[in-house]
């Protein structure tokens, strides 16, 4: 090789040798928080996405925090990304929402849920259609919808009991999907020809995966999943505008009237969106949440005993045994939201929510460059013990001297500032709702899985296989795995 060639080489061993080094130290005006910025391109995203089947702060996060402290640096999917651990960056990180920082997810995600869907909108839009979920999950909405909750809750645990063994969480998330479908779409899974829900299964498989779009990848089916949901939410729109009805009777009608208005800011793209993200986000976190809720109270006798009690206790003091439950009676279960509380805090269902620095801001020290993503980390916030003591044990009477019913530092399993989850008190209505029929009329038992695995999302490899039975009745016992 003559002189040229090595020059050539020996620019391009300096060119790459110099790029891997601004890659790993990025430039910054004031001093950015410790970390490690992983591969070029890749970062730490593999290491991110690894698999665990712990319950306690994800191994990721664990590590870099005795590492490097409660905030620290890092790369996902591309992106540089600021890691809070810390409950007070945390928290002013929500205060801050539109002034400092806005709602971010990657790229990946926001082809999952539409690039007009409610998370990436922000400003007037975003509030615009925070008040139109609203109207359908509001308070007022949901007094009128408890009975239909009861109902079908009662409904399908009567028919799961017939049957020697129920996957609970594929059950529950059927329950879910099928109530909230009917609210907002008027879909009714056994007058339809297709399964709406099914396209929605195959989404979820690949949603907390490597973002990979290739054929036989989980993220390519989920892509294909969400293709095919759109396709059926769109068809249905378009019926709907076909035949109007004369009375709103669900939130399709809702939207077509305010497509009809106008001066409406609102397109058929966000409204789509929209009814997706809902779809998802209603069933799969909730269903989550009763599945995980239900093997607390096997692994806690003492805890199912408190709740069957306080259920019961409703029964008894009705004049009629047999009538319905009524707001009043819901809003006094007061050990059972205890019991949802320390079941979201240690369930950990959203491990991450995302912003984005507008501007550059110092903070304690360190500073957030523009531009850079932000990751507030629940599970560091909600097993910490210097807020919750023994924060692995479940605890539900910890909630006693806690008062954390919308969000805060230390209590962010529903988001945080202007982006608090708006279906919150419709997920506390169904699990509240559940809970109190399985409670007061039903016992279980495992018959098999049950087992965890987060990815950073919790799943259930293995399923949670029970076998539901009436109280009055008695089963043969089948013989019982361990969970």
């Amino acid at each position: 090789m003559g002189p040229v060639g090595l020059c050539i080489v020996a620019l391009v061993v300096i060119s790459i040798t110099h790029w891997f080094y601004g890659w790993r130290n990025p430039r910054c005006n004031g001093k950015l928080p410790p970390g490690s910025m992983g591969m070029p391109l890749l970062g730490e995203t593999l290491q991110f996405f690894a698999p665990n089947s712990s319950s306690d702060i994800p191994p990721f996060i664990k590590k870099r925090m005795e590492r490097f402290g409660p905030i620290f640096r890092t790369s996902l999917v591309g992106r540089p990304v600021i890691i809070s651990t810390d409950p007070d960056l945390s928290y002013f990180v929500f205060q801050k929402e539109g002034k400092l920082f806005q709602s971010w997810y990657p790229d990946t995600f926001t082809e999952i849920f539409g690039r007009q869907n409610v998370g990436s909108l922000h400003g007037f839009m975003y509030k615009y259609l925070k008040n139109m979920v609203l109207n359908l999950f509001g308070p007022e909405s949901l007094k009128k919808m408890l009975p239909e909750v009861e109902q079908e809750a009662c409904r399908n645990l009567n028919r799961w009991s017939s049957q020697e063994s129920v996957e609970l969480k594929d059950a529950t998330a059927s329950l879910i999907f099928d109530l909230t479908a009917k609210k907002l779409i008027s879909y009714d899974p056994e007058k339809s020809s297709e399964n709406l829900r099914e396209n929605f299964v195959a989404f979820i498989q690949g949603l907390i995966s490597f973002p990979l779009n290739i054929p036989g990848t989980a993220y390519h089916k989920c892509m294909q999943g969400r293709k095919k949901a759109m396709k059926m939410l769109k068809s249905m729109l378009q019926e709907r505008r076909a035949k109007p009805r004369k009375q709103q009777s669900d939130f399709f009608d809702f939207v077509l009237e305010e497509l009809a208005k106008e001066d409406t800011i609102l397109t058929e793209a966000i409204a789509l969106d929209l009814m997706f993200v809902l779809l998802f986000a209603s069933f799969e976190t909730t269903s989550l949440a009763i599945t995980m809720a239900t093997k607390f109270l096997l692994e806690h006798p003492l805890v199912l005993k408190a709740l069957t009690e306080e259920n019961e206790a409703i029964l008894r003091k009705r004049e009629n045994p047999n009538s319905g439950l009524t707001w009043k009676e819901y809003k006094s279960m007061t050990f059972t939201f205890q019991f949802i509380n320390e079941t979201v805090r240690l369930t950990n269902i959203v491990p991450a929510i995302f912003r984005k620095a507008l501007k550059e801001i110092n903070y304690k020290g360190y500073t957030i460059p523009a531009g850079w993503a932000v990751m507030v980390c629940p599970p560091s916030i909600h097993l910490n013990p210097a807020t919750y003591k023994d924060p692995l044990d479940f605890n539900p009477w910890r909630w006693e001297r806690m008062e954390f019913n919308g969000a805060s530092k230390h209590f962010m399993a529903f988001g945080g500032g202007m982006r608090f989850c708006v279906g919150t008190d419709f997920t506390k209505v169904q699990m509240a709702v559940f809970l109190h029929c399985l409670a007061t009329k039903y016992r279980w038992r495992v018959i098999k899985g049950g087992n965890i695995v987060r990815t950073p999302g919790l799943q259930f490899p293995n399923g949670f296989h029970v076998q539901i039975s009436e109280k009055n009745e008695s089963k043969e016992e089948p013989k019982i795995n361990s969970i």
